[in-house]
């Protein structure tokens, strides 16, 4: 990583907030064009058998895909989640981290399309989740 890299994610970390810091993502990489994040499952976060909840998957990815698109927005821009689509492969059990990778399908003006792939320690795929995110220009 470079050292831009480096103090964006240190940056993004220490700003985490809200639900995000609830969670407990940690972006581990952070470029306009792919952002990785690992969670630890915990008890909290889990439904039974003691694995990480559907919902938990949904929120992380969701997180990062906002993530991802902020870092491509033009000044003063923001932006809302339009869509998400889940899809739960595998699950991932307390006790272990879940590793995801965002990158982009589609970076648009009004929309953008980013994939998130959730995989638990040993690298097996646990969901799969795309979403479209719109773009709020300032007025």
């Amino acid at each position: 990583m470079s050292d831009t890299e480096v103090d964006t994610v240190e940056l993004i970390n220490s700003r985490r907030a809200g639900f995000s810091k609830l969670l407990g993502l940690v972006v581990t990489e952070a470029t306009p064009d792919c952002v990785k994040a690992t969670l630890k499952v915990r008890e909290e976060l889990c439904t039974r058998p003691e694995v990480l909840h559907g919902g938990a998957i949904m929120a992380f990815a969701d997180n990062l895909g906002a993530l991802a698109c902020v870092l491509n927005l033009p000044e003063g821009a923001w932006t809302t989640t339009l869509e998400s689509k889940t899809n739960f492969l595998s699950s991932i059990p307390v006790g272990q981290t879940a590793y995801a990778e965002t990158t982009a399908l589609h970076k648009g003006r009004s929309t953008m399309v980013w994939r998130t792939d959730i995989k638990r320690e040993d690298g097996k795929l646990c969901a799969v989740v795309t979403q479209t995110q719109m773009v709020l220009m300032p007025k």
